[in-house]
């Protein structure tokens, strides 16, 4: 079982009906998988709340969302504070985040996926 993060670059194109990725996951995800949804996602896609599960942001998460970005920006690096706040969700819960967002490489402990350039 693998617990996954959407973030909005996957989520967009699992609900446009016709996009060739909704069909390619519906036939290849494990039912026992559990697929998720950051609460900063909710923003463009709040009529999707009820269908997936939900990480909230509380200041734990916030906190170490400020920890990730003040050790990136030492390393002379840059992450969005939207990205940071993702990033530390999946890492606190040990998800793997679904994302195309190549700023999240600088993370090296962070588990991710792009589903939307694999065949």
């Amino acid at each position: 079982m693998t617990n996954y993060l959407l973030d909005t670059n996957h989520l967009s194109p699992l609900v446009t009906i016709g996009h060739p990725f909704r069909q390619r996951f519906l036939q290849n995800i494990n039912p026992s998988n559990t697929l998720a949804i950051p609460s900063p996602v909710i923003t463009e896609w709040q009529r999707l709340r009820n269908r997936f599960a939900f990480y909230h942001i509380d200041d734990v998460i916030a906190e170490a969302a400020a920890q990730l970005q003040i050790s990136l920006r030492r390393q002379g690096r840059q992450l969005g504070t939207i990205d940071a706040l993702i990033a530390a969700l999946a890492l606190a819960n040990n998800l793997v985040l679904l994302t195309t967002d190549r700023d999240f490489e600088t993370i090296p402990e962070l588990l991710r996926e792009n589903w939307l350039n694999t065949p």
